[in-house]
């Protein structure tokens, strides 16, 4: 009974708003049909009455067409809006080469609260957003939170994929950016992502404000992710290639920052609190004690000189990016 009664009360609402959204042509069909009606059983209308219905009719199709009219502008608006937004958001994912992409990372990292990084062994991280980052949070006096992914250095066959991964690229980013630096190995590998923990540390017990995490990442990345509190910006190991920049508040942003928060919850995390005490010039002891707290110590072949090289990367690592 329920259905039968509702049946009839839906298609009165659909009727009502029918015609509704058609006054203009109800009127006039209203209208001409009383005036026809009139003058075949009323046996004649008069002048005026004729005259009148007809202005009644004129006036319901002018207003007819002006709410047409209407109907048109809303839909052009509509339009319009629809075409800006995709204009928007087309203007939020920019492509980056050369020097704009320095630019893009400078400007990421002012007035940030934040950076997330997630690659292979952080060279740029420690060489410049690290330390800008920590300095300029040390000046602004405020809390400064990082999150670091990078390829675990005590995995011998992700540092051997990830060597063979840059190396596949070595001459040709190395050719472009004029450096002759072009060996690329496990070695290599496992003394950059060990540099890039040591500066993790050191840098926690430089800045009480500082909250950073290390995550160490049993698959080698073929991209690079920084994300700072405005933008994400995604680059390659081959400049020659472009990056890409996404502004925060698109919806590509939030996804990434999803991803990489999956990424890190399946990798290795350290803990960096109360770690071994690091001089302002770290020696080779205190950074084999460091990675033993750490539970990734030093392969036994690494010599106090290979030891002196990762605390040089890590407190004195080149930009990169650098022409």
């Amino acid at each position: 009974m329920v259905r039968g009664g509702a049946g009839p009360g839906r298609r009165l609402e659909s009727a009502i708003a029918w015609g509704l959204r058609n006054s203009d042509g109800v009127v006039a069909l209203l209208g001409a049909l009383a005036v026809g009606l009139l003058d075949l059983f009323g046996g004649g209308l008069g002048d005026n009455v004729v005259s009148g219905a007809t202005l009644l009719v004129l006036a319901a199709v002018v207003y007819g067409s002006l709410a047409e009219r209407r109907r048109r502008v809303v839909d052009i608006r509509e339009a319009t809006e629809g075409a800006r937004q995709a204009l928007e958001n087309l203007a939020s994912v920019r492509e980056l080469a050369g020097v704009d992409l320095e630019r893009a990372l400078e400007r990421a990292r002012q007035d940030t609260d934040r950076w997330v990084f997630k690659g292979g062994t952080g060279t740029y991280l420690r060489a410049v957003t690290l330390p800008e980052c920590v300095q300029e949070a040390r000046r602004r006096r405020r809390a400064l939170t990082v999150k670091i992914d990078i390829v675990h250095p005590g995995n011998e066959a992700v540092c051997a994929a990830y060597a063979r991964f840059r190396g596949t690229f070595a001459n040709r980013a190395d050719g472009a950016l004029g450096r002759n630096d072009t060996g690329w190995s496990v070695e290599r590998t496992r003394k950059e992502s060990y540099a890039t923990v040591l500066a993790a540390a050191w840098y926690r017990q430089r800045l009480d404000t500082l909250e950073i995490d290390v995550h160490l990442s049993e698959v080698a990345p073929s991209l690079r992710f920084d994300v700072s509190a405005s933008c994400l910006i995604i680059t390659q190991d081959d400049p020659q290639r472009v990056s890409i920049c996404v502004e925060r508040g698109r919806p590509l942003y939030d996804y990434y920052v999803t991803e990489l928060h999956h990424y890190r919850e399946q990798a290795v995390k350290l803990d960096l609190r109360d770690t071994e005490p690091l001089g302002d010039d770290p020696t080779a002891d205190e950074v084999r004690r460091l990675f033993e707290h750490l539970r990734i110590p030093l392969p036994t072949a690494f010599s106090d000189r290979d030891v002196s090289d990762i605390i040089d990367r890590a407190l004195h690592a080149e930009n990169p990016y650098r022409r």
